[in-house]
């Protein structure tokens, strides 16, 4: 029991020495290794008689016990050591210039569908989606589009490979598809808008291949010209941020509407400018129209209980419009400089006025 205590005090002693932790680590296996003097003397306990090891194992053990307690009370402290050590080294030079970063830009087209939802928003609608690759039937023929229509035709459509079922495929050509789709799967009333990409066989200044289009939808029992008219003038005036913008719904064709009617926003261009507003002049930006009872049905809609109104405007054209981009190519440039001039930054909020 001498002995042991003799030799506590030694270990006890080294450990208090040990002033990093690889020598702390030596003095662990110098008594606790496998080779080490506890390790041993917890070995020669075979030797010993049953009495023996009850009183003398439990002194070792006791040693070995308050060994492994104090090596790791002094890990801590060295753990500790070296973290304080650290802090009092590594200082921060403030007088350091700052590092340059650029942040990124939301490009125009995302922005003005994301203006366009938040109007449409407080008047009840929401947002549906659908594919970009549809068939002919929720295309054209669900929106009485009649089989000779120039539209079907190949200069305007892009049409794909059949689908294994004999399915005729093709690019969509507006957005309206997904006016279908909701009206097959809901039930009335419905209040939907329908952002997405379109496609169509054109290019020049003012056509691009692919373009972005946003149609509302309107379906209850008593729906009528007058609630789309006032529809759509909220919104023309609060997407220009103009109050009593002169507007003008002009008759016009859709095979989907009826009566259908072109909407026209005032103007005026003068000396080479252009300004939107009370100026005698006019616009056209937007198609218009009470649902087509061919469409209802088609959707499995009652036209003698149900009808509504459809709307579709070209997200690059009032985009153009309302900040003063000349050239539609231009949205699908990827040119770094006109989208950090054109975009918007990711802490812009739409507030009916920017």
């Amino acid at each position: 029991m001498e002995n042991l205590d003799i030799l506590c005090k030694k270990i006890i002693s080294k450990i208090d020495e040990a002033d990093d932790l690889n020598t702390l680590n030596a003095v662990r296996i110098d008594y606790l290794g496998k080779k080490g003097e506890i390790t041993k003397l917890m070995k020669e306990l075979t030797n010993l008689t049953h009495e023996e090891k009850k009183s003398y194992g439990k002194n070792i053990n006791t040693l070995k016990v308050k060994v492994l307690d104090s090596i790791e009370n002094k890990k801590v402290y060295l753990e500790k050591k070296i973290i304080l050590d650290n802090i009092n080294k590594e200082r921060l030079d403030i007088t350091l210039p700052e590092r340059s970063y650029s942040s990124g830009h939301i490009h125009p087209i995302s922005h003005t569908i994301e203006e366009v939802i938040e109007i449409f928003k407080p008047m009840g609608f929401s947002v549906a989606e659908g594919p970009d690759i549809e068939d002919d039937f929720h295309n054209f023929t669900a929106l009485n589009f009649p089989p000779d229509h120039p539209a079907r035709e190949m200069h305007d459509t892009f049409f794909l490979n059949e689908s294994n079922n004999g399915e005729k495929l093709l690019m969509r050509t507006h957005t309206s598809p997904v006016q279908i789709r909701v009206m097959k799967d809901n039930e009335p009333p419905i209040r939907v808008l329908a952002p997405g990409r379109t496609y169509r066989c054109d290019y020049d200044i003012t056509h691009t291949p692919m373009f972005h289009q946003v149609e509302g939808l309107v379906i209850d029992k008593k729906v009528n010209m007058g609630h789309l008219k006032g529809c759509l003038t909220t919104f023309v005036e609060s997407f220009f941020g103009i109050n009593n913008l002169p507007v003008r719904f002009r008759p016009s064709y859709f095979p989907f509407t009826e009566p259908s009617a072109e909407v026209d926003i005032g103007c005026q261009r003068k000396d080479g400018e252009f300004k939107i507003g009370d100026g005698g002049e006019w616009l056209e930006i937007l198609g218009c129209g009470m649902v087509h009872h061919n469409v209802l049905k088609a959707c499995g809609l009652d036209p003698n209980e149900y009808q509504g109104f459809a709307f579709g405007v070209g997200v690059e054209r009032i985009a153009m419009l309302k900040y003063g981009i000349t050239d539609l190519r231009m949205f699908f440039d990827c040119d770094l400089r006109w989208i950090k001039h054109y975009g918007f930054s990711f802490l812009d909020k739409f507030d009916g006025n920017n």
